[in-house]
């Protein structure tokens, strides 16, 4: 098999892993591991990971002007964006975080007109109101009484803060990107991302029984640190060797399809009418907003 198709199956098994992962993660909590708890989980286990393969790739330093942006995007993408993401999920439903999460492209669009000046045309001025439609239509109409989802609307609000937050880092680490290896770089963010989430995790964390919990959430656990965290962007690396960006980004389409199947699946959660029609304006809203314009003759 070429190394094309290659790529292309680890694009579907990182999209898959996400998908799965809104079930996994929501199974657990609270029960088990407090959201909080499980997202210093998740930072240790990353940078753990990452430290162990750094000696795979190439020597560097970050400088020091890079620190700052460094900082910066640690706060966004491991600090924010994970917070905001598991607080969501134990307050909401895993098909709600599945649809919720992929207005991540339509967030990049309105911040990189607003911090980059980059023109937004007629597609993606529709794509971003479908978009929006589709999120305030899950916030607003799409809770239901379930004892696993305390708050509905509040839970998807945050699925929204970690949508902006982690379209914020997409925009803030791309200098970075280009300059440092994805590992040294990968390394670092975990690190910092455990400094600046202990003091507000570490509680959370100190009230998990370990030995008390049952073999399948260690399981749970497990699949959210070395799957969601670590094996999905060697994934999403490897196909960018061998796939355009866009192509890459495309999959992240099939992240509902597969989060939806999943959940309904495991009877984590069931779909309604609200759910349908706010699912079709989100995708159809970031399609708009993604798709390149064509060029002019």
């Amino acid at each position: 098999m070429s190394n094309r198709n290659w790529a292309i199956l680890a694009a579907i098994g990182a999209t898959t892993i996400y998908g799965i992962n809104h079930t996994v993660a929501k199974g657990v909590m609270p029960t088990y591991v407090k959201p909080f708890g499980f997202i210093l989980i998740r930072v240790i286990g990353a940078a753990m990971l990452f430290w162990i393969i750094s000696p795979f790739g190439p020597k560097q330093r970050i400088e020091k002007k890079d620190w700052l942006r460094l900082i910066l995007c640690a706060i966004l993408g491991m600090v924010i964006n994970m917070l905001a993401f598991f607080k969501g999920l134990q307050l909401s439903t895993p098909i709600n975080s599945s649809v919720l999460i992929t207005i991540t492209p339509i967030i990049v669009v309105v911040l990189s007109a607003f911090f980059l000046g980059e023109r937004i045309t007629w597609n993606k001025g529709v794509g971003i109101f479908l978009g929006f439609v589709g999120a305030l239509t899950l916030i607003l109409f799409g809770a239901e009484i379930r004892g696993d989802a305390p708050n509905i609307p509040l839970g998807n609000t945050l699925f929204i803060v970690n949508s902006i937050s982690y379209g914020a880092y997409l925009i803030v680490v791309k200098k970075l990107i280009e300059k440092y290896h994805p590992f040294v770089l990968m390394r670092w963010l975990f690190t910092l991302g455990i400094i600046f989430n202990l003091p507000i995790t570490l509680p959370d964390f100190l009230e998990i029984q370990w030995f008390s919990m049952p073999v399948w959430v260690y399981g749970s656990i497990l699949f959210v640190v070395i799957g969601t965290t670590f094996l999905t962007y060697l994934f999403n690396v490897f196909a960018l060797t061998q796939l355009k960006a866009s192509t890459v980004g495309a999959f992240v389409y099939l992240q509902p399809l597969f989060g939806i199947i999943f959940a309904l699946f495991s009877g984590m959660d069931s779909l309604s009418p609200i759910k349908i029609l706010a699912t079709c304006l989100v995708l159809l809203g970031v399609y708009l907003a993604s798709k390149k314009p064509k060029p002019s003759p």
